[in-house]
């Protein structure tokens, strides 16, 4: 993981933390995340003769989500993904990271014919992503905004914990490599993340959905 991104993640635990401190007198739903995936990197963040492989692992997420209305919340949350060659093409690595500040919406009636212990949220928000490369191309890292945009499935397994399925779509706004040598080894696209993780409430929500 860049160093650059480990005062990042403390300060989102940091923060996860002093949700728990706040949620013991408060009655606003509170979640901590954490999820474990798959993803799959678009062909056109490379350069040509490097491909990247159509599904990898790891994707994981941890944040922290506070619902401040009914229908609607935000979410601070870092994604850390790896994502590798395709056999017979150019060997590469790459330590894909983000942070995402974003929207929540409790769009679970408009999915009402799932089973009644089922929540759906949508969630949408500009971020920072980070590009580490690994191997032989640690001198072409480089960094850009994105936005992201998903939806989750929750099933209430009690009142303070239920689990979910993630599909996200992480929209990067890299420029373009040049001269083309500083894109060996390295990725300016998007990303699809599949993940499935566990919610956690810490303020006391009939159901974490």
């Amino acid at each position: 993981m860049p160093l650059k991104f480990k005062p990042i993640l403390f300060s989102v635990l940091f923060t996860c933390y002093s949700f728990f401190a706040f949620s013991q007198s408060d009655t606003s739903t509170v979640k901590a995340q954490f999820a474990l995936g798959v993803n799959s990197p678009s062909a056109n963040g490379f350069v040509t003769n490097f491909e990247a492989k159509s599904v990898n692992f790891p994707s994981i997420n941890l944040g922290v989500q506070y619902m401040f209305k009914p229908k609607w919340g935000a979410k601070l949350d870092f994604g850390y993904n790896r994502f590798s060659n395709l056999d017979n093409t150019a060997e590469f690595k790459i330590n894909y990271t983000r942070l995402n500040a974003q929207l929540v919406y409790d769009a679970t009636r408009l999915f009402s014919f799932l089973p009644q212990r089922m929540g759906t949220f949508l969630h949408a928000g500009p971020g920072f992503t980070s590009i580490k490369p690994l191997g032989n191309y640690t001198q072409n890292d480089t960094s850009f905004l994105n936005a992201m945009a998903g939806i989750e499935f929750h099933y209430g397994v009690s009142d303070k914990l239920s689990v979910y399925f993630d599909a996200s779509y992480i929209l990067g706004f890299g420029k373009d490599f040049n001269p083309v040598s500083s894109g060996f080894g390295s990725f300016n696209g998007n990303l699809l993340t599949l993940t499935i993780g566990a919610s956690i409430s810490l303020s006391g929500c009939q159901y974490c959905d």
